[in-house]
């Protein structure tokens, strides 16, 4: 039985995600430098812990448990991906599309049961049943819609995060110039509680700005990809159930492999390197 190439996918670092943080911090903070502050000015446990706290809060009011965890759980896939390259299992569905072409759709029994994507692995084990093709995209597509909700819902956490955290350190520059008004007797001591009552008010615009919005936007991208993969598979099954010759199904399936991982296929192909095989001519 043949091996999935879906059964894992290493982790990989998103440089783009790590290069952002490192560049949108090191700005902030050479601007402070650049200006005669110090980083002391703006490091202040009282004031973050304000500001995270009262967020973690609301978020925590607003947002059901389960998906609340799930969110959680998604922030790691911001920093490190696990996706399966598309090229790779556009090769795969072509050889089960040329193994069920020659000893039929059923000698796919047992290499749908060893995949390890589990949305691939439903959709081929469906069309092996004998299911039609028309009840297959019904279940699948409803799949691939409730997918879409449940990697919405999770978006939204740290897009309400987002909204929360800058009200959140406005409360704490209150806090802190209320305690301010305390010391009117000391004018210097006024100019300097003032200066650290705002510490909150960035920490909760940048937190939102820098963070929680951005962690939104790249889960929502992270979801499109997603379903953009299952479509691609789904598509892929599709053809194999109707029996289209496995050229066809690769011009199909193409469709969605990304330029760059098309061109850096080819050139692997040039260079030597170990490809999948051929499809037979029909």
């Amino acid at each position: 039985m043949a091996q999935s190439k879906t059964q894992t996918s290493s982790a990989r670092p998103d440089f783009a995600t790590i290069g952002g943080l490192i560049l949108a911090l090191g700005g902030i903070a050479a601007g402070l430098l650049m200006e005669g502050g110090k980083l002391q000015d703006i490091a202040q446990v009282t004031s973050a812990l304000i500001v995270l706290g009262g967020t973690l809060g609301a978020v925590m009011i607003t947002t059901p448990l389960p998906v609340l965890l799930r969110a959680a759980k998604q922030f790691s896939s911001v920093i490190l991906g696990r996706v399966p390259a598309t090229d790779e299992i556009v090769e795969e569905i072509i050889g089960y599309a040329v193994q069920a072409r020659k000893n039929g759709i059923v000698s796919l029994e047992q290499e749908a049961a060893a995949i390890g994507d589990p949305f691939l692995r439903k959709a081929l084990g469906l069309a092996v049943d004998g299911i039609e093709s028309d009840k297959i995209r019904d279940i699948m597509e409803l799949e691939i819609e409730i997918f879409e909700q449940r990697s919405e819902a999770e978006a939204k956490v740290f897009e309400a995060a987002g909204g929360y955290a800058p009200t959140i350190g406005i409360i704490g520059a209150v806090l802190g110039l209320i305690q301010v008004m305390k010391s009117l007797a000391d004018i210097d001591e006024v100019g300097r509680g003032i200066a650290v009552a705002f510490v909150a008010t960035i920490y909760g615009v940048g937190a939102a700005n820098i963070i929680f919005l951005p962690v939104a936007n790249k889960l929502k991208a992270r979801a499109k990809e997603a379903v953009q993969m299952r479509e691609m598979m789904l598509q892929g099954v599709l053809s194999i159930a109707e029996g289209l010759n496995q050229k066809l199904i690769r011009m199909q399936l193409e469709a969605y492999v990304p330029p760059q991982s098309v061109s850096g296929r080819g050139e692997r192909a040039k260079g030597g390197a170990r490809t999948a095989p051929a499809p037979a001519r029909s």
